[in-house]
Parts: C-alpha cells; structure tokens; sequence
C-alpha cells in the first residue's frame, strides 16, 4: 500500500492510544492526515501531545464528524469504537472510498510469514505462547496486536528480514477489514468460539463470519488451524477454507485429520494417518495445574510453532518454561495460605466459568465479578456459582452486566434471604474481602479470584486499566 500524499482520514483518535500509533505512522509514511473524533480537543489533550511533533503535519476535526471528510479522503482509518452501521462510513462506501484499519493495512505492507490467532477465549495466551516457542530458534521474534502493547503498524516498521515469522493477534474488529488485503496468514488460528461481542453484531453468525476473515485470503499452500471440539468448526468448515486444515482436540482425532489430541496424558502429533508422541505427560500435567482450557491453548500454540519449523523436541523442552500471561488467570500473590488472582481480562462470562474451575478446589475460593454488558448470556455463570460458591465469597462490582448476572442468580433462589454484596468502587471490594475470616493459613488456604466477565467500559478505560488498578490494590493483602 503505497499513502505518499495519499489523503487518509483517521475516524477517532481516542484516548487508548490505538489512534495515536496509527495517526503517527501514517505521517511517517507521508499520508496525508486528518483526524476526525466527536471527543473535544480538551478531552483528547492527552493523545494529541502523545502525537508529539506528528501533531503539526496533521489537520484535526473534532467535537464532531462531517459528511465531507469522509467524500474528499482516499482512505478512511476506522477506530475500533466505531459502529459498523456509522452513517459516516456508509456515506465513505457511497463514495467507493477504501476502508480499512490497522490490520488491514499491516496484511498490505509485510512480506513477513504471519502467524495470526484469533477466538473468543484463549487467543492471547496462545499468541503469546507460539512467540515463546519461535524464539527457540529466533529470539527477536515479536508478539504484536489486540492486547499488546506493540502496535501492529510499529512492529511492521521494525521488521529487518523479511524471512522473520511475526506472531499477530487479532480481533473480530481487526478482522472485519482483512477481506482484501495483499497477504494472508501462512498460519491462521481460530482458538473458539463463544458468545460475545453481541452488542456489535445481531447475532453469533454474524460475530463467526467476522472470525472467518482470518481464513478468507488463505492459499492452498497456507495452514489453517481449527478446534476440533467447538460446534462453530463446521460453521467455518461450511465457507470451504482454501488451506491445509489442521485441528487440536481434547479428543482422539480420526486417522483422516490431521493435528494435536492427547492419548495417556501426553499429545500427539497425527499427519497423514499417522500419529506420534511429540509431548511428554508430565510436560502436559504442568500445563494442565492451569486449568483444561490451558490445554488446548497449548495444543493450539504447539502445533502453530511445529507447522512454522520448530521441531517437536524443541517444543517440549519449550512447554516447562511458558509464561504467564497477565491479567489472564495471573497469580499476583501469594503469602501464608492467601493466593490472589487477577483474571481482568475475562471480558465474558466462560472466562470466569473456566477460571473458578480452575482455582474450585485449592481452598476457600472469593469470587469478584461484575462489569459492563454486551449482550451475553449469564445463565450458566450463575449456574457455577451457585453450584460452586456461597453468597458470602461473591463480591459484585456493579455495572449493567452486574445486574443480570444478580438477577440470574435471584432467579436460581441463590442469595435466599442475604442481599447481593454489591459495591460501586474496586477499592471497597478489597478492603471488604482484604481480611477473610477465617484467616488464611497454608492449612486452610484462601483464593481471591478477581474475574469480571463483563467489559470494563462504566468503570474504567478498559481491562488492561481496570487489571492494572487490582494490582495496586492487591497490594494491601
């Protein structure tokens, strides 16, 4: 994609810095930039002086967006915030103009083997975990993308060989501009699919096309990596992938797929019929001390890394040395029978159900939980819940996701005649449940689980801000 002097136009800076990475590469690779957002130039003070002195090459309409920024710009930049259904885009779509975001624009510009995971659940640490593989054998290789600090646009400017493979995630929204872009995963990876992000699309179909993008400009060359045990597999499998398909599953895979499955605790690797033990049991039994769903991000990771040329023994030696990611299931502290766990990053109601599953079990288990809406299901939370914890060890962060979790809960007869413990402040949760009684011992340990299920968006700038906020205050335990 060639932008010199190509007008392009920004559609929301922001206050997360999304915007802002953007805004200055464009600059960078003199485009031509205007910056529209309906934040104010008082609201957006901070991401303007971050622009630093790309601020002077570029034209700002704020306070508002105008029909005729989106007729007379080559190229409109959408920000994530934006609704798919904008009157503002439809008027760019009118005018043929090109849409795109900042994924679409990295698929045009590197050249690099890219391996790209998406999902519902499980997408970072599997990211983050093939990277940790790769660098086996090249330890420059970059995680960038969804929830990285690394913008996509900046890693694509700092990529020296074009051999280097470069590990991405990505987002529905990153995914519903990919359609068209000059390159294409070598390696795509869809870890599931459960319900989310249904207060952008109007139904599950249309959340899994936006998934399926990843696969869309794929080759028969190409790979591509399914789950075995999700439902939404044939969904995908119905839009006819052009690439080799491969699959991971906590069941024995037939001898006519190829991929990863576990047999007497170890994996095996199956190609062509036929399989073979590429990770020991007591590598796979320290994966599985994280919870069942940590197994299939490993699988996942594994065979990504092993389709991307690292071999199987270097894999394995790999698998005792996997990060923790943070905010996902992170232990952040553990003392004298108290261990505090901070899941920030559950945005829906299966993270949680698969983090008290996890921690259900190594003692008395405090869940805090509750955030912000997008049209979910909390049924079958409340169902682990109340199967699972008393009222007195679940603590409410209010918010409108908050109230439909309770108001499941009532319907299951769950807080009989207690109240909800519900609070309006993170900081009064924790010097509520700071003091458990009875006091934690090594004999009889606590878990302070903090897993929302819920977006952020009432309380905080998002899950990252609102992770970072729990770590300072864990501190007081």
């Amino acid at each position: 994609m060639n932008l010199k002097d190509k007008k392009v136009l920004v559609m929301g800076l922001g206050v997360l810095g999304g915007g802002v990475a953007t805004a200055k590469w464009l600059v960078r690779h003199g485009a031509r930039v205007t910056v529209t957002d309906v934040r104010t130039k008082s609201e957006l003070e901070a991401s303007i002086r971050s622009l630093g002195s790309a601020a002077k090459k570029i034209k700002f309409v704020l306070g508002e967006h105008r029909k005729e920024d989106f007729e007379r710009n080559d190229i409109i930049v959408v920000n994530p915030a934006v609704r798919r259904e904008s009157e503002y885009l439809a008027v760019a779509k009118k005018r043929k103009r090109l849409l795109v975001n900042d994924a679409r624009i990295f698929f045009d510009v590197v050249e690099n083997p890219v391996i790209a995971v998406t999902g519902t659940r499980g997408k970072t640490t599997t990211t983050n975990w093939v990277a940790h593989f790769l660098r086996t054998r090249n330890k420059s290789v970059a995680a960038a993308g969804n929830s990285s600090n690394l913008a996509l646009l900046d890693l694509a400017d700092r990529l020296k060989s074009a051999k280097m493979p470069v590990v991405v995630e990505l987002s529905s929204w990153h995914l519903e501009r990919l359609p068209g872009s000059k390159y294409a995963p070598e390696i795509a990876v869809i870890t599931n699919l459960y319900s989310d992000h249904l207060n952008r699309y109007r139904k599950m179909e249309d959340y899994a096309r936006a998934k399926a993008n990843i696969f869309k400009g794929q080759k028969r060359d190409q790979k591509l990596i399914l789950n075995g045990d999700s439902r939404w597999t044939a969904f995908f499998l119905k839009l006819h992938p052009k690439a080799k398909i491969y699959f991971f599953s906590l069941r024995h895979l037939s001898k006519s797929k190829n991929g990863i499955f576990p047999k007497n605790g170890s994996l095996f690797f199956q190609e062509n019929g036929r399989s073979e033990e590429v990770i020991s049991e007591g590598a796979v039994s320290l994966t599985r001390k994280r919870g069942e769903h940590n197994v299939m991000n490993l699988m996942a990771a594994a065979l990504a890394a092993h389709l991307a040329g690292i071999s199987w023994f270097e894999i394995a030696a790999a698998v005792r040395s996997l990060p923790e990611i943070k905010y996902r299931e992170e232990i952040i502290l553990e003392k004298e029978g108290l261990r505090v766990v901070n899941d920030s990053a559950a945005t829906s109601p299966d993270a949680v159900i698969a983090a008290i599953r996890r921690f259900h079990g190594d003692g008395r288990l405090i869940l805090i939980t509750g955030g912000t809406d997008k049209n979910l299901d909390f049924k079958p939370l409340a169902k682990e819940i109340r199967s699972t914890l008393p009222s007195g060890d679940v603590f409410f962060l209010s918010g409108s996701a908050t109230k439909r979790l309770i108001a499941e809960l009532k319907k299951q007869n769950y807080f009989k005649k207690e109240k909800p413990q519900l609070f309006e402040d993170l900081e009064s949760i924790v010097e509520r449940v700071k003091t458990p009684s009875p006091k934690p011992h090594p004999l009889n340990p606590v878990v302070v689980l903090f897993s929302p299920g819920a977006a952020s968006f009432e309380k905080f700038k998002n899950e990252f801000d609102r992770g970072e906020r729990f770590d300072l205050l864990a501190r007081n335990f």
